[in-house]
């Protein structure tokens, strides 16, 4: 189980470029767990896609289906005071917008019930960042977010076994 962030989850709707590798970590482990706004930044991206006239009828409707199937099945964590005092916490820590540091302190959050490293699913460079420095493994695996927090040798390697690799 590892905690998506709205921009991976969007990936796997498949209706601009869809990216391999989310689909690769979604299919290796397709429990999701999201923050409980990811839904409305899907439906965002997927109507701004629907107006601007970008997306095939066919796909559309399949991008629906894959949204519905994805927010029946997930784990959603609700917003509470605590992840909202994180989230403010957090906007001091890290260039984050406000919904990104919403999802990191959800993330947060749920990490709390799961003891050891938890994975966090971002294509978000800068969140994804942030949430390797919370201590989150952060795939898809990109070197340079993992080398700036300083992890250990050993972890990288761990890490780089078990994720797709980036580029």
């Amino acid at each position: 189980m590892k905690f998506w962030d709205a921009s991976a989850v969007v990936s796997l709707l498949a209706l601009e470029v869809p990216s391999w590798k989310t689909l690769e970590l979604f299919r290796q482990d397709p429990e999701l767990v999201v923050w409980w706004s990811t839904s409305v930044e899907c439906v965002s991206a997927l109507a701004r896609l629907e107006r601007e006239g970008r997306v095939a009828e066919a796909a559309r409707q399949r991008a629906w289906a894959v949204f519905a199937s994805l927010r029946a099945s997930a784990l959603e964590v609700q917003p509470d005071d605590d992840i909202r005092l994180a989230a403010e916490s957090l906007l001091c820590k890290h260039p984050l917008r406000a919904a990104d540091a919403l999802q990191l302190a959800a993330a947060l959050s749920w990490r709390e019930g799961h003891p050891g490293l938890a994975s966090f699913v971002t294509l978000d460079h800068r969140l994804g960042t942030a949430a390797a420095l919370e201590g989150f493994w952060v795939l898809p695996y990109v070197d340079e977010i993992h080398e700036a927090v300083g992890l250990e040798d050993g972890v990288v390697s761990e890490l780089r076994d078990q994720s797709v690799p980036y580029g």
